[in-house]
């Protein structure tokens, strides 16, 4: 006899069905594998005869008519929850005292039943199923590890105390909760007790009866072939898996004629008809388009393409914070300039807001003032110059800081300004801000009593004004202070029929694209220079206000053999 090749992985395998469970089916093949099955009765040999017919070799019947090899193999499929009878609870239901519970007394009919059809077809291999005794003693009694003496720790005894099988009970509709939905103080009993996992699972268990011939029925000869789990979201988890290409699982038993049993498992399950899958894939399609219609009414009708050749803008903003400004009582009043005439926005667009009064808190050397202030707004752009020398411009979003005073009157607590992102996707953009000062005590005195101080006419002389035509902007004489900075949130989306039509199009739209990202970087290098040449003007004037002798801010000693330069009439631009 050539030797077996055994299956020794007798883990668990997990799978996943959209298939009713009902439909599982399992074949189980038991055998005894033993030296009984290879000893064969030699019959009297025959006068005038030296060989022995093969046919011959069979073992005698016993007395009562049934043959040993009958009681070594037996094959059965079984379906998912099907309860099996094992000899133990035909013998224990027959008595009717032994019946408890409601489920005892359906198995003793039902035991009845089989009797008096001619007995139960199956003889070793039996079934536990979820309702069973077996199954909640089971679960209870499971050891986590090979240790005789072995403690189980909290989550054990939680998990083995928590009723898993009432997957198919529904709440009634209308009902009052009976337990609060936020428990604001729990404690610490209440925290161990909700981090236990309680997923709906049923349980089924294969079992088999490895008594020797005649003592059928006994507990200790009982033995788990297979445990099935089935929980609500259709995963079934086997162990052992099923057997397929690989060998056969083996049983050795215990005691004085220790014996050696082998079984397999397969999945015998029906395949579904094509007109069953056929009617099965018109539900899908059926149910699918029911959910698209319902996400469309979700949508509504005002959603619509973009024309051919156009970028439509989309931008869900929030001015989340100020600081570092010298007043209290800080609020921001903000707005988007479309530049160029291939900007449009739709006519019930507002493209300016202002935030809330919102008092300061300290933060480290600086005061911030928290708005959390959101605002949205769309623009669409479209390309009609296809010169490559044109470079289009992008929207900027403007600001101006306000301090509210007791007496309600405002000052200016700066300007500023910054290109929108180019690029879709969350940004956090920090806008440093000036204001426009005077030199002299007074002008701070009025700044703070009165709340006077000098404003921009036009906002966008923070940058270029729309209404400037020259080739040259003129700054000189306009001095400014460097106050604090504005944190803008936004969230940009572009929407364009370049971006899925595989057409010159798409490329016409990216070489746009990406000269308005070198135009926001133009921009950037633009503002940090602003900033660098109002520094450079700030150290100079610091220096010249120094007295002679005193060593100023590069380190240099002033010239004291200089006349002072004769006082220049500042030219006071336009705007202020």
């Amino acid at each position: 006899m050539a030797e077996a090749v055994w299956s020794t992985d007798t883990g668990e395998a997990v799978y996943r069905s959209r298939d009713p469970v009902r439909n599982l089916r399992l074949r189980v093949h038991l055998q005894r594998i033993t030296s009984s099955n290879f000893l064969h009765y030699q019959p009297a040999a025959q006068l005038g005869k030296d060989l022995i017919d093969l046919a011959t070799f069979r073992p005698p019947p016993t007395a009562s008519g049934h043959r040993p090899d009958e009681d070594e193999e037996e094959e059965v499929v079984i379906g998912w929850q099907e309860k099996l009878f094992s000899q133990f609870e035909v013998d224990l239901y027959q008595n009717e005292a032994a019946c408890q519970s409601p489920l005892d007394h359906q198995y003793r009919q039902e035991i009845l039943k089989l009797e008096n059809s001619g007995g139960r077809k199956n003889r070793r291999i039996f079934t536990y199923t979820d309702s069973d005794r077996y199954t909640n003693l089971e679960e209870h009694c499971q050891k986590m590890t090979t240790a005789a003496s072995e403690v189980p720790s909290f989550l054990v005894e939680r998990m083995a105390n928590v009723r898993r099988r009432r997957q198919d009970r529904r709440g009634m509709e209308g009902g009052i909760l009976k337990s609060r939905i936020v428990t604001w103080e729990p404690s610490e009993e209440f925290i161990r007790n909700s981090h236990v996992i309680n997923t709906p699972l049923q349980t089924m268990y294969i079992m088999a009866d490895l008594g020797p011939y005649g003592k059928l029925g006994y507990k200790k000869y009982e033995h788990v072939l297979c445990t099935l789990k089935v929980d609500s979201n259709g995963v079934i988890t086997v162990k052992p898996d099923f057997t397929g290409l690989k060998g056969p699982y083996r049983i050795e038993t215990e005691g004085e004629k220790q014996e050696l049993w082998k079984y397999t498992i397969d999945n015998v399950s029906s395949l579904a008809q094509p007109e069953e899958e056929e009617r099965e894939q018109r539900v899908f399609k059926d149910l699918y388009g029911r959910h698209k219609e319902y996400l469309n009414s979700l949508v509504g009708t005002d959603f619509e393409m973009t024309v051919p050749g156009a970028l439509r803008l989309f931008v869900n903003g929030e001015v989340v914070s100020a600081q570092g400004y010298e007043y209290d009582n800080l609020y921001v009043h903000f707005f988007v300039e479309l530049p160029t005439s291939n900007w449009s926005s739709p006519a019930f667009q507002q493209l300016s807001g202002i935030t809330q009064t919102c008092v300061t808190k300290s933060l480290g050397m600086d005061k911030v003032a928290y708005f959390s202030y959101p605002f949205t707004f769309e623009a669409s752009f479209l390309h009609e110059d296809e010169s490559a020398d044109a470079l289009p411009e992008w929207p900027v979003l403007y600001c101006e800081v306000l301090s509210l005073d007791f007496w309600q009157r405002y000052r200016v607590e700066g300007y500023g300004a910054v290109v929108l992102p180019a690029t879709p996707g969350s940004h956090t953009l920090t806008v440093s801000t000036w204001r426009p000062m005077e030199l002299g005590t007074v002008a701070e005195l009025r700044r703070f009593f009165i709340g006077g101080s000098l404003e921009l006419e036009d906002i966008s002389y923070v940058r270029i004004p729309g209404t400037f035509k020259g080739e040259r902007l003129s700054r000189f004489g306009l001095r400014t202070e460097t106050t604090g900075s504005v944190t803008f949130r936004l969230h940009c989306l572009q929407q364009s029929r370049a971006f899925m039509e595989s057409s010159s199009l798409r490329k016409r739209m990216r070489s746009v694209l990406d000269r308005l990202e070198g135009f926001s970087q133009q921009s950037s290098i633009h503002s940090v220079l602003e900033a660098f040449r109002r520094a450079r003007r700030r150290m100079q004037e610091a220096r010249e206000r120094l007295p002679q002798g005193l060593v100023g801010p590069s380190g240099a000693r002033s010239p004291s053999s200089l006349q002072p330069r004769p006082s220049v009439q500042e030219d006071k631009p336009s705007a202020i």
